[in-house]
């Protein structure tokens, strides 16, 4: 079980989508819930994404400052993602 950090619901963890910080800082989305480093799960829904931002949650959570360009990206790999799952 893992909460999500935009609407704080608990959640089985395959239902939820792993935003990894690695080693080197780099952030990314982690699909397979396996990449090494730091996680933080979100929601599969933009909704989550924006209140997370807006809270700076994912930032706190992964302990590093995260510019809009990388929350652009987050975002397209977001909206990819589900409209795979449609």
């Amino acid at each position: 079980m893992r909460k999500c950090m935009g609407c704080q619901e608990i959640k089985e963890k395959r239902e939820l989508i792993r935003v990894v910080r690695s080693g080197e800082g780099e952030i990314s989305m982690d699909k397979t819930g396996k990449k090494a480093g730091r996680g933080a799960y979100i929601c599969p829904k933009e909704a989550c994404l924006e209140k997370a931002i807006k809270t700076k949650a994912l930032e706190r959570s992964l302990g590093v400052s995260i510019d809009d360009e990388l929350y652009e990206a987050l975002r397209n790999e977001l909206s990819h993602e589900s409209s795979e799952s449609i």
